[in-house]
């Protein structure tokens, strides 16, 4: 009967796996769509945090966490920080930048 209990522990495993890599997916095509409509240069992405938090607004979801290098001169680099609940985008906070 535990055999049981570990196999469902490791389909959970394996289902949280893939699941952050969509997650990590949709942060990419989020932060892409956002850089080319303002103008920036996307540089990297990476992952601060991912937790499981239940909203009232939201329910329970997987709340993630990114942050992304990016330029606005082709010349220095800034870190933005993007929000996600699940795979929808919450919120974008960027730093003051330089602009060409």
């Amino acid at each position: 009967m535990e055999n049981i209990y570990y196999l469902l522990l490791f389909c959970l495993f394996c289902w949280y796996f893939v699941y952050l890599r969509q997650v990590s997916e949709a942060a990419k095509r989020h932060v892409h769509r956002y850089c080319k409509e303002s103008g920036l240069q996307f540089i990297s992405l990476a992952r601060r945090s991912s937790r499981l938090k239940f909203t009232k607004k939201h329910g329970p979801c997987i709340y993630s966490v990114f942050d992304f290098d990016f330029s606005g001169d082709g010349e220095s680099t800034n870190q933005g920080c993007l929000t996600l609940y699940g795979l929808k985008l919450d919120k974008i906070d960027l730093p003051a930048y330089r602009v060409n």
